[in-house]
């Protein structure tokens, strides 16, 4: 897999800027402990959201099933950091919920996935919901419909900062290399792509399980910050929301599900004030993005440097003109 390419290095170059940014805000009480909540909101459904793109954006596999992998990852590293406190345990509990969680998708994934469309989308919702059932009746382990509470607060936001970074590299590399470019061919056309030799399957399956195991890291990110999680919070609902960003952004850019989980973020902050009246109003605004932009914010456009340089070269041609 290459590590550096224009996609990488224009991520690296923003995510910079933008922690320094985020560490000036906060050092000078901008971002309060109220904001910080949200920024952290924001981070976490990033990971998901660039995961899940993975999954439908690039492999073209319809999934529901993300809320069941992020419960996987929540309910290990919860259940580990309680027992170890530190940040070992804090990256012990992440390494074994990617672990666990990359297991169970590959058991659920080369099953399911020769399924397509909506008969994969049933097949992924029942595994989450198979999941969260589970973590309700093992009632000794994970304390059942009462969910866990007193997990170490060992999540701070520069910690989640650097793994939605490290996230987000990882779909970008992936995408740009051989096995993503097979897994793309897979999305635009399978029976051309198995014709030429591809794998379909295998490559289907590495998607799936990339995708399931950043689910997991952001499970694990959300119990270590919030220290109380419950089987509640990793329902059908969960995986509607992640999907909402991606397909607001843009199914297949990751620049779109890094912008619509911005964007979606500020929108609950701002619509609070509204109370009841606050779905509603954020349902018609998606509604109406979904109708003026069918094909999200982005489309499947990314950022790069390249294309920023462009495009200060075209404003720079225009002004001297």
């Amino acid at each position: 897999m290459k590590l550096i390419n224009k996609t990488t290095i224009g991520w690296l170059v923003v995510a910079i800027a933008g922690f320094l940014v985020l560490q000036l805000a906060v050092t000078t009480g901008i971002i309060s402990a109220y904001y910080e909540i949200t920024l952290v909101t924001i981070l976490i459904n990033i990971i998901l959201a660039v995961g899940l793109n993975l999954i439908i954006g690039f492999s073209g596999q319809f999934s529901l099933g993300h809320a069941g992998f992020m419960a996987i990852g929540a309910y290990t590293a919860g259940i580990i950091t309680k027992y170890f406190p530190t940040y070992t345990g804090l990256f012990l509990g992440i390494l074994a919920g990617v672990i666990l969680t990359s297991i169970v998708a590959l058991i659920v994934g080369i099953p399911t996935l020769r399924l397509k469309g909506d008969y994969l989308a049933i097949a992924t919702l029942g595994v989450a919901e198979i999941i969260r059932i589970v973590i309700v009746n093992m009632q000794s382990v994970t304390n059942g419909a009462a969910g866990l509470s007193g997990i170490p607060y060992l999540s701070k936001w520069p910690l989640i900062y650097v793994f939605t970074v490290l996230t987000i590299l990882l779909v970008a590399n992936y995408t740009q290399s051989s096995p993503g470019r097979a897994t793309i061919a897979i999305r635009e056309d399978e029976i051309a792509a198995e014709s030429m030799g591809v794998n379909t399957t295998k490559y289907k399956t590495i998607a799936f399980i990339l995708g399931a195991a950043t689910a997991a890291i952001g499970g694990a990110l959300h119990a270590s910050y919030f220290s109380v999680i419950r089987p509640g919070d990793f329902t059908f609902n969960k995986s509607v929301d992640v999907l909402i960003i991606v397909v607001f952004g843009g199914i297949g850019s990751i620049t779109g599900s890094v912008v619509a989980a911005i964007l979606l973020g500020f929108l609950n902050v701002f619509l609070q004030p509204f109370g009841a009246l606050r779905m509603i109003i954020y349902a018609l605004a998606l509604i109406g993005i979904m109708i003026f932009k069918p094909s999200g914010l982005l489309g499947n456009k990314e950022f790069t440097v390249s294309g920023l340089v462009r495009l200060f070269n075209r404003k720079s041609a225009q002004g001297e003109g």
